[in-house]
């Protein structure tokens, strides 16, 4: 491999060699074999995605799952474009992507906005542990204040 600048843009690049390119061109094709989307749509009655897979199977989702789309209008939710040759969809009134594979994986959104959605959820969970340590926080005087010195 060298480096090389282009005269004509000013731009550089790297040169591959055709073995790289041949494994780089694989690699794509693979891709390409997984989950694509054939098709998407919102259906507004469900507040759901509907993607189709050129199978002819296809996925629900709730739009309040998906990050990027929550708060959006029915309209703004209606123009989703496929790109990426069925490997991602875009809504451009929202700037929102999101991975086709990763959704048929489970996963809506970036690491960060899941990690947040997980944690909300955490929050709301009820346990017996936790009614008994909040009911002893109540009889303490409530939750403990947090302390300004230690920040």
């Amino acid at each position: 491999m060298r480096e090389s600048t282009s005269a004509a843009s000013g731009s550089d690049f790297t040169e591959i060699s055709e073995a790289e390119f041949e494994a780089a061109t694989a690699a794509g094709e693979k891709t390409l074999e997984g989950p694509i989307a054939a098709g998407a749509r919102y259906d507004a009655g469900r507040k759901s995605l509907i993607v189709d897979m050129p199978d002819g199977t296809f996925i629900g989702l709730p739009v309040r799952k998906l990050e990027g789309l929550q708060g959006a209008t029915d309209e703004q939710l209606e123009n989703v474009v496929i790109e990426a040759r069925g490997l991602g969809l875009h809504w451009p009134e929202l700037d929102a992507d999101l991975y086709v594979p990763a959704l048929i994986e489970g996963v809506f959104g970036s690491r960060r906005w899941m990690a947040a959605q997980m944690g909300a959820a955490g929050g709301k969970a009820k346990s017996i542990s936790k009614i008994a340590a909040a009911r002893l926080n109540g009889r303490r005087g409530g939750r403990p204040k947090k302390n300004k010195d230690a920040a």
